[in-house]
């Protein structure tokens, strides 16, 4: 027997009780479909920091809790801080110090959420964020400091329906009017709302403290040394972009193994569908296996015959889970396209090949009893059977 008789009677196999097999590669499809889809947010994610905060943002940034701590942005770091670290400036090739004031508004209703960012109006959003520019109305000025006044980002302004003019809320008590909206630039920082230093300080009711202290270097490629002497030398935590983009990577790799051990539950139930779908094939073609054995068929190959079987309804299954999962990724990019102007899931080449690996795992385990079981049927039982 050859190896082309071996393909040709796996798919005469599986063929011939095609409803079962459909089902059967359906079940596998849905269990790759959600691994694909639960994994592609990792991923997406990934691309979305490493893309988008790779050339924005603070070289260094100074607070009292670091990545490594559970960053908070609450205000519990001391203004003179900013005082300290300027005195170190010119020796460690600090160009900018910038206190900010960070708080997240976060609201039942998603797309309500913001972060608001407050930072001295005198240096402006281009200190922190050069990148960016108003598409409407005009930046902060040094004249805005302490002034009840706030510049939206472009989704922010989108979802709570914001335009140059308008009230925004802060609190009961505090609202501020729209002086400016930006032209959109990152899917995160497209979410955030600038204020006046001053302004958020006494929204938050933190006079005299902030979030973190952000530094632009002379040479960002000195960020870990800079980070490592105001660690020392002001016992405070100094972080770097690519601090933070570790911190984000081992979140995610963490968040990655809850979600593969969701989709395990289902990888599992779609491996057993496959065990007893060929389980059922082995019982029902007992006289076949006989007669191939009785040709001169090895236990090998009729074992091989059964593997290939499993194999190949897994891998059916695979690929309709990867494209299944494909049209779950445009949704999910859909929905957080509308709502933060990002792509919050990707299918990379090694998760395709992950989706992969495991359909192709999961057939070889799936085969193995019932390839077992076909390859130990004695002729003489299987041919006397009517």
């Amino acid at each position: 027997m050859s190896w082309g008789d071996l393909w040709a009677l796996a798919w005469r196999g599986l063929t011939r009780r095609p409803v079962r097999t459909l089902l059967t590669a359906l079940g596998i499809t849905v269990a790759v479909a959600s691994m694909v889809v639960f994994l592609s947010l990792g991923e997406g994610i990934r691309k979305v920091f490493t893309s988008e905060l790779g050339g924005i943002g603070p070289d260094v940034q100074v607070s009292l809790s670091g990545f490594t701590q559970g960053f908070a942005p609450q205000p519990n770091l001391p203004e003179t801080a900013v005082a300290d670290i300027q005195k170190l400036a010119e020796e460690l090739g600090i160009t900018s110090v910038t206190p900010v004031v960070m708080s997240v508004r976060s609201s039942l209703d998603v797309s309500q959420s913001v972060v608001l960012y407050g930072l001295p109006a005198a240096q402006g959003i281009s200190t922190v964020f050069p990148k960016i520019v108003p598409a409407t109305g005009r930046a902060l000025i040094a004249g805005d400091e302490g002034q009840k006044v706030a510049v939206v980002g472009a989704k922010a302004a989108e979802n709570l329906r914001l335009k140059v003019g308008s009230t925004l809320n802060l609190t009961r008590r505090t609202s501020v009017k729209v002086i400016g909206v930006l032209a959109q630039e990152s899917g995160l920082v497209d979410s955030f709302i600038f204020l006046p230093l001053r302004t958020l300080q006494d929204a938050e009711g933190a006079t005299g403290r902030v979030s973190l202290v952000a530094l632009k270097l002379e040479n960002p490629r000195d960020a870990r040394a800079v980070a490592t002497a105001l660690a020392k030398r002001l016992n405070l935590e100094a972080s770097t972009q690519s601090d933070f983009l570790s911190f984000v990577e081992r979140a995610l790799r963490i968040s990655d193994a809850v979600r593969f051990g969701i989709s395990l539950i289902a990888l599992i139930v779609g491996g057993l569908a496959v065990a007893n779908t060929v389980m059922m094939g082995v019982f029902e073609r007992t006289r076949e296996f006989g007669t191939l054995r009785a040709i001169g068929a090895r236990p090998g190959f009729v074992r091989a015959l059964v593997l290939t079987e499993s194999l190949l309804l897994a891998l059916a299954g695979g690929v309709g889970g990867i494209i299944l999962g494909l049209a779950g990724i445009w949704g999910v990019n859909l929905y957080t396209q509308n709502l933060a102007g990002i792509d919050a899931a990707a299918l990379t080449p090694r998760l395709t090949l992950l989706a992969l690996g495991i359909s192709i795992l999961l057939g070889l385990l799936s085969g193995l009893l019932p390839s077992r079981s076909a390859s130990r049927i004695s002729i003489t039982d299987a041919l006397g059977r009517v």
